[in-house]
């Protein structure tokens, strides 16, 4: 069961310590993540560089922070810092959140997610259903970054990734599903206009990171990340004429989110 309480104990957490979340992510999301984490009150960095991963994963340890690997936008010199900062936040028991973007799109974004998610078990993994599917079944097809297969069928594979990665599965969609292989959590909030804002999976996964900064259980921390991510969405999608609007105002819901919008829209 997801607690509109304890939700909000997680927003009032991040709002006062102001977590530290280092985004390894892709060009495309880096503004809209990092807006999206300084409105509901954590403090984003965008490292890349394999030169400094290690440094800013140790502030990031330092400071009650986490981990965030998207894989959207591959190079062999990212691929190598996600690597190193993978390991690094393993070693400093610093929360892993891992997006495989486009897992069964390409051969090269299906080999990188196995490759690093078999060196470090993650300590969230997020992404639609075509993503999830995908690191367990070679013929699944992901269109794009988008996902050709309804969350509701992912359970199954939801629950298999967790228990093959040993971590917590989060799969985005019309409902989102949260596992751990045994516990099963289920999110319906949202809006379908969502779906028409690039990046907005990507700032789920790095809003999961600032609460699995705040809240020393995953399966948790996954659940109200999403709830949150939801509840903004349609909070913003009530005010906006469109999908340009809606970015606009979901940062603002982000950033006066109360415990009442909580209670009532939770679903």
């Amino acid at each position: 069961m997801i607690d509109a309480k304890k939700i909000w104990q997680d927003v009032q957490a991040i709002r006062k310590k102001a977590p530290l979340v280092h985004n390894i992510t892709n060009y495309v999301v880096m503004n809209t993540t990092a807006n999206a984490l300084l409105c509901i009150g954590a403090s984003p960095v965008m490292a890349h560089a394999l030169e400094e991963v290690e440094e800013m994963v140790g502030m990031a340890a330092a400071l009650g922070g986490a981990l965030v690997i998207n894989i959207g936008t591959l190079s062999q010199k990212w691929i190598e810092s996600m690597a190193v900062a993978m390991r690094a936040a393993q070693k400093r028991s610093v929360p892993i959140v891992f997006d495989p973007v486009g897992a069964g799109a390409t051969t090269l974004r299906t080999q990188v997610c196995h490759q690093l998610l078999g060196e470090v078990s993650p300590t969230i993994l997020r992404g639609n259903a075509s993503e999830i599917m995908a690191l367990l079944d070679a013929t699944v097809q992901t269109r794009g970054v988008d996902s050709s297969r309804a969350s509701s069928r992912a359970k199954e594979a939801a629950a298999t990734a967790a228990t093959l990665y040993r971590c917590v599965v989060c799969v985005s969609g019309e409902e989102d599903i949260i596992t751990d292989g045994k516990t099963v959590r289920t999110v319906r909030n949202g809006h379908a206009m969502m779906s028409r804002v690039t990046g907005l999976g990507c700032t789920a996964t790095a809003l999961i990171g600032a609460f699995a900064a705040v809240n020393a259980h995953p399966l948790d921390a996954a659940a109200h990340g999403m709830a949150v991510m939801g509840i903004a969405g349609e909070i913003a999608a009530a005010k906006a004429q469109g999908p340009g609007t809606l970015q606009l105002h979901f940062y603002d819901a982000l950033y006066r989110l109360s415990a009442q919008d909580i209670e009532k829209r939770l679903r």
